[in-house]
């Protein structure tokens, strides 16, 4: 696997940072990748922020990210849906990650008969938002949901996340969403298509089995685990697929992005 050159997908949070801070020489590792011009992705799932927001958040860790390098669920739909139905309309929930999103591939955001119902993340999820969302897939609107994460973290503990509020439209509803971030790997063939990048030359770096080297795997890329986040070397022995190789954490890869499956 030592030919040609390498691009990289890399999972954000539990990969690069970690509960807002710094994963120890994550820094070193994309200078690395920056000093041997190798064409890079942060992925995340979170719909919340803009490319520019997560860029001054990662900033405030240590991580100089530049927002092209940042690819978001939020991204990922909007991409879906301006190449399912162009210049389209939308009800939202979320945050401005992915209104701002819809809005730069010409959405429009309404309430009044729109061809998709969108949900996204947010931390004050309404009630009447939800029963205005559940209304309009009633009658007729599309349902898509950015990604099927049940949870996301907060400082207090989990708290209720995309995926739970899917389930609780979906089941008012009796409509399943389409979503599109990870595990889908439409997530990752967007963000190849972003980098211009083909999938026998590129690899996903990820800490959860279900969905960065799901994803990854699907997409047909070559996917590093690291035991820097949800998964650990007991767990992926309970899934029926593998990744390709198995590391503490990105650091173990410093000084050997040309040739990450090398030997040694």
């Amino acid at each position: 696997m030592s030919e040609g050159r390498w691009t990289y997908l890399s999972d954000m949070d539990g990969v690069l940072v970690r509960e807002e801070h710094l994963v120890p020489r994550a820094d070193e590792f994309l200078d690395e990748l920056r000093s041997n011009e190798i064409d890079f992705l942060v992925l995340t799932n979170n719909s919340i922020y803009t490319p520019r927001d997560l860029r001054a958040r990662l900033l405030r860790t240590g991580l100089d990210i530049p927002e092209e390098s940042i690819w978001t669920s939020a991204l990922a739909t909007a991409k879906f849906l301006a190449s399912q139905r162009p210049n389209g309309s939308a009800f939202v929930i979320g945050e401005a990650g992915l209104t701002t999103a819809l809005h730069e591939v010409g959405y429009v955001l309404t309430e009044r008969d729109p061809d998709y119902v969108v949900l996204g993340e947010t931390r004050t999820y309404s009630f009447s938002a939800i029963t205005r969302a559940i209304r309009l897939i009633e009658g007729g609107a599309k349902f898509i949901a950015t990604n099927p994460d049940a949870t996301g973290p907060s400082v207090e503990g989990s708290m209720p996340a995309t995926g739970s509020v899917a389930a609780l439209i979906e089941r008012a509803t009796g409509r399943s969403p389409y979503y599109v971030g990870k595990p889908n790997p439409l997530m990752m063939r967007s963000a190849l298509r972003r980098l211009g990048a083909h999938s026998e030359s590129t690899l996903m770096i990820g800490d959860r089995m279900d969905t960065d080297v799901h994803s990854g795997i699907e997409a047909g890329l070559q996917t590093i685990l690291v035991l820097t986040g949800i998964s650990n070397e007991e767990s992926v022995e309970s899934y029926p697929y593998r990744p390709t190789k198995v590391i503490g954490s990105v650091a173990d890869l410093i000084g050997r992005t040309l040739d990450p499956f090398g030997e040694g």
